[in-house]
């Protein structure tokens, strides 16, 4: 009762007490003194008092309280950007309203500004990331190009060797602009799904053939698990796919043993498809698995740099599985190897 008063309780309460701290102090001041005679008097001066007084402290709480809660409570309804979302104020209800809504409020605006720092954090985490990545080539390229300037280019034992390393740098320059490009479409949700039906084991297949090269380079062999002998059809975009094998297959090989597999597996998950790409290299310590999607993270930072790539492979990886709505993980286990998973949606029969 007392907890959420209206506006006619509160100027009820306090005509009470007004005409009772009237009433008291007269008289026990001896100012009024009291006549049994009349004491039909005193009830009604005591009644017409409080109901003067209660008219007036409403009145009073109407306008210089009420009115500017209602003005309050516009405002907030206003900054809110509800549309119609919102409740509408009425005199009975105006404090429990406004209590409620600027509760809400206050509640919206801590959800803001702790989403606001953590975009700033990102911002500032990636900025300093993508400084470092890009540094390195480009302090490289300067080096070699200033060398030929300064009279290099006549070194027949160095110029063409300068050139070439100055080429490898710019080359890895256009992969990170490219990959920065390409992950900015994805977490701004623009890129379109062509889906289309295809078998996932015949595209493993195909990425198999055209990373040979890299494989023999290693005497890296390709295989296929037992179950892989028929056809696995997937419902997806194929060129983005293709890039995540790609990726997963390309990485498999970089990063495993000489004379080493890289494995293929297919597993039917009810509506879904799970395809693995797994390795036996050296493997992966289990406190970097959580971060291996992050933009820029390197498990091995000096060895990644010096077999190439952006950094960002793996994050553009899981957005394009996300953007299927289908999931990816890894596991690892030091000098056993590594294992990629991800599940694509099956083709209805």
């Amino acid at each position: 009762m007392f907890k959420n008063p209206t506006l006619r309780q509160i100027a009820l309460y306090s005509s009470l007490c007004v005409c009772v701290a009237f009433f008291g102090v007269y008289f026990i001041s001896g100012v009024l003194p009291f006549q049994e005679n009349k004491s039909l008097t005193y009830c009604f001066m005591a009644i017409l008092f409080l109901v003067l007084s209660y008219n007036i402290i409403l009145f009073a709480v109407k306008i210089f309280v009420h009115e500017r809660i209602k003005l309050i409570y516009k405002n907030i309804h206003t900054v809110k950007l509800q549309g119609n979302k919102g409740s509408y104020i009425t005199s009975n209800n105006a404090m429990d309203q406004v209590e409620k809504d600027v509760n809400e409020f206050v509640t919206d605006q801590d959800r803001e500004i702790k989403s606001l720092k953590s975009m700033e954090n990102y911002r500032r985490e990636f900025l300093g990331n993508i400084s470092h990545e890009l540094k390195t080539p480009i302090f490289n390229i300067q080096g070699y190009v200033h060398t030929l300037i300064e009279g290099g280019i006549y070194d027949a034992n160095i110029n063409i060797d300068y050139l070439q390393r100055a080429a490898k740098n710019a080359d890895r320059l256009k992969i990170i602009v490219d990959d920065l490009t390409e992950i900015s479409k994805l977490e701004s949700g623009q890129l379109e799904l062509n889906r289309e039906d295809f078998d996932i084991n015949k595209l493993v297949g195909e990425v198999f053939k055209d990373q040979e090269f890299l494989a023999q380079s290693k005497n890296i062999s390709f295989v296929f698990n037992e179950t892989a002998n028929r056809n696995f059809m997937v419902n997806a975009d194929k060129k983005s796919i293709r890039r995540v094998l790609v990726n997963l297959i390309t990485n498999a090989v970089k990063y495993n043993n000489t004379e080493g597999r890289v494995k293929a597996s297919f597993y039917e998950m009810g509506q879904n498809i799970l395809i693995e790409i797994s390795d036996n290299g050296v493997g992966i310590d289990k406190q970097h698995l959580p971060h291996l999607f992050e933009r820029f993270y390197r498990a091995d930072a000096h060895r990644s740099r010096e077999i190439g790539g952006s950094g960002l492979g793996l994050s553009i990886v899981k957005h394009i599985i996300e953007a299927h709505k289908q999931t990816i993980s890894v596991r690892s286990t030091i000098d056993v190897g590594t294992t990629f998973g991800f599940t694509l949606q099956k083709v209805k029969n």
